[in-house]
């Protein structure tokens, strides 16, 4: 069966070609480090993850690539809170580590590259300059607008008319553009105050002080900073080319800021930007979206210390990627029970194929015809849009045989169990469940062990016992473990997997 995905663009079911046939160009718009990633970031994480392992699975090579917004009002309204930094460069260095972290302590499969907006000015800058000389931007007062009547095919990815869609941007850039709808490309000057109060957290220094830390860069229109969704355009198109098999984001990016993207992109290289414009759904908190904004949200890192890595990929492939998801305690409950089953059945089969009663002779047609229709059963669904929801229940089948299977035997069937173990780990792996070693993200014991040792590698110092202080960081680190020392002492972060 080809694999089919429901594209925004057409909202059309459609069979997957990408342009090359070995090859697929997975562009995913990444987070804002402006707050703490959370669980609605982490569903959209994993989904692009799995995706990335299924493309993978089905022999083509991917090239993945997510930004990190790291220029934005709402980073600058962190500056001076907290241990965040003094400066939007500094507050938006802080999360994109805690963001790594986040994605490491999940399993997610590495991006090729995260390419940062700070990093792409004279990208941004070149790809707005293209825009004016082909008539499809404007220069007012400094800043530079899309006009959205010069592109005959806006609206497309959202499916609105021109005449339907209000204004965009801040109020006080009506003035200066030609039609309300039109966009910011480039924005004369730096961060006014009062774009950022709203977002200010308590502890956060006064607006007017973390303003003076805003980023601008010179430019033919002269200093600025750069408009939102030309950012995601030119880093993209300068790491995967003029055109993406595959685009990737939430629900609520389809417009403006994809639209935007479209027609900007498509605007300036006169190709299709991407054919597939995939859209995860929104998590639901107490009936609203996980946000940010709205407060309504359990961190990443506070997930994984009290559950651990696979039930949170279990609860957060329960659903597939264009299907709404409820958190609730009732959710998650489900999701540990059926991690437990399947890891206790993996647990059960090795250690009945270790055991002298697996035999070379015993043959149970169930078990083997439950695993190999279990097997065509997750590849169907994966291959159905990525349905992770039948995949995950095609895993259990494979855990209920299992059980069955060992249930009252004296022998058992060893090439049957041998093939349950290798599928289950096989296709887990494509849902980024780990059979072996589960990742429990902060893992209490093995933290408090490395803190033992730090401990200890302190005193060593204070004693003036440099060279076997050295000793003990450097055994750390070969265990993978990253020491790393501060005015503040020591800190570590433990490998992926612990």
């Amino acid at each position: 069966m080809t694999l089919h995905v429901t594209n925004t663009l057409t909202g059309e079911r459609e069979p997957f070609e990408p342009q090359d046939p070995e090859n697929v160009l997975l562009y995913y718009c990444g987070l804002t480090v402006s707050d703490p990633p959370h669980l609605g970031h982490a569903r959209s994480w994993v989904h692009v993850d799995v995706m990335h392992r299924w493309l993978e699975y089905l022999g083509y090579d991917v090239r993945h690539v997510e930004n990190f917004t790291d220029i934005n009002e709402k980073i600058v309204a962190r500056v001076g809170e907290d241990d965040l930094g003094e400066g939007e460069a500094d507050v938006a260095e802080t999360y994109i580590e805690r963001t790594l972290a986040d994605m490491r302590s999940l399993n997610l499969l590495r991006a090729e590259v995260y390419p940062r907006v700070s990093e792409h000015v004279p990208e941004i800058i070149d790809l707005v300059e293209t825009l004016v000389e082909k008539g499809y931007a404007y220069e007012s007062n400094g800043s530079v607008y899309f006009d959205v009547t010069q592109f005959e095919e806006y609206g497309k990815l959202s499916n609105q008319e021109l005449d339907e869609i209000e204004s965009q941007g801040d109020p006080d850039e009506r003035s200066e553009k030609r039609n309300p709808a039109d966009f910011a490309l480039w924005k004369a000057g730096g961060v006014d105050a009062e774009a950022i109060e709203e977002h200010r957290h308590e502890g956060a220094a006064p607006a007017e002080e973390a303003c003076e830390t805003a980023r601008t860069w010179d430019s033919p229109w002269g200093e600025g900073r750069p408009g939102w969704h030309i950012e995601c355009s030119a880093m993209s198109t300068t790491h995967l080319g003029e055109t993406l098999d595959v685009h990737v984001g939430g629900r609520d990016l389809v417009f403006p800021h994809h639209e935007n993207e479209v027609a900007q992109s498509e605007a300036a290289t006169g190709q299709q930007f991407a054919k597939y414009w995939l859209h995860c759904e929104l998590f639901q908190m107490d009936e609203e979206k996980m946000s940010s904004s709205l407060g309504n949200f359990v961190t990443v890192d506070e997930a994984i210390d009290r559950w651990g890595t696979n039930v949170m990929r279990t609860f957060l492939t329960a659903g597939s990627y264009n299907s709404q998801q409820l958190y609730s305690d009732e959710t998650i409950a489900e999701a540990e029970e059926r991690w437990d089953r399947l890891e206790r059945a993996h647990e059960s089969a090795v250690e009945a194929l270790d055991a002298p009663d697996a035999r070379t002779k015993v043959e149970d047609e169930a078990l083997r015809e439950t695993v190999d229709d279990a097997r065509d059963a997750f590849v169907e669904a994966m291959n159905d849009d990525f349905n992770t929801r039948e995949a995950q229940s095609a895993l259990l089948q494979v855990a209920t045989a299992v059980n069955a299977h060992l249930e009252g035997r004296d022998e058992y069937d060893y090439r049957g169990l041998r093939n349950a173990v290798e599928t289950l780990e096989e296709l887990g792996d494509v849902l980024g469940l780990s059979f072996v070693g589960e990742t429990t993200g902060s893992a209490d014991l093995a933290g408090d062990v490395v803190e033992l040792v730090l401990g200890v590698r302190e005193r060593e110092r204070e004693a003036g016992n440099y060279e076997r202080a050295d000793e003990l960081r450097d055994e750390l680190q070969a265990l993978g473990v990253e020491v790393q020392d501060t005015d503040d002492g020591a800190t570590y972060r433990l490998p992926s997997g612990e």
